[in-house]
């Protein structure tokens, strides 16, 4: 079989890197969420089905923090008092969200753990931000969140200083207020 020559097998280059670009871009967003799960770049988290069996000595502080977008009308408040838990002891917050507006809203929350050098070894259970959050006007809730962080942190040498872990909320509009049964805005 001969190769193609002059404009021929430029057009047939170019095919083949446009294929092969529109190959990583596709794979692009499950690769980086796998490589942050994996790493806990950015401050992802990890998730458990339950606490490893036993705990550790160290013990840190958890705190918490919550933010919500101007384009939601909610009030989000986070747990009143930090917590303290030795590595592998669980632990059970809640958190408040209050939609403040005369029709039903839904909601989408993101997280992230500072610093995130240890938020690989954050550990979530059972938490509100797996799922989008539907609050019917002036309802209030309280979601929980069960969580350890992994005894393993303390093996790693980078991570000896810290003592405190600051996990954080921020609730967005969730974006296809059809779905589930709001009005769209005019």
């Amino acid at each position: 079989m001969a190769w193609p020559s002059g404009k021929a097998a430029t057009v047939a280059v170019l095919l083949v890197v446009v294929a092969g670009m529109g190959g990583l871009v596709a794979a692009a967003v499950p690769l980086y969420d796998l490589f942050c799960r994996v790493t806990g770049y950015g401050g992802t988290t990890t998730t458990a089905e339950a606490v490893p069996g036993t705990a550790g000595e160290r013990a840190v502080t958890v705190r918490f923090d919550t933010t919500v977008n101007s384009a939601l009308p909610w009030r989000f408040r986070p747990p009143e008092a930090p917590v303290h838990l030795r590595l592998g002891e669980s632990g059970l917050v809640h958190f408040t969200a209050e939609n403040t507006s005369d029709r039903p809203v839904t909601g989408r929350a993101t997280f992230n753990v500072t610093p995130a050098k240890v938020a690989r070894y954050f550990a979530k259970i059972d938490c509100f931000c797996f799922t989008e959050q539907t609050l019917q006007p002036g309802e209030r809730v309280d979601m929980p969140v069960t969580f350890f962080v992994d005894p393993a942190l303390a093996g790693d040498r980078n991570a000896q200083e810290v003592e405190t872990i600051t996990l954080a909320y921020t609730f967005f509009k969730a974006e296809a207020p059809e779905a589930a049964g709001e009005d769209s805005p005019s």
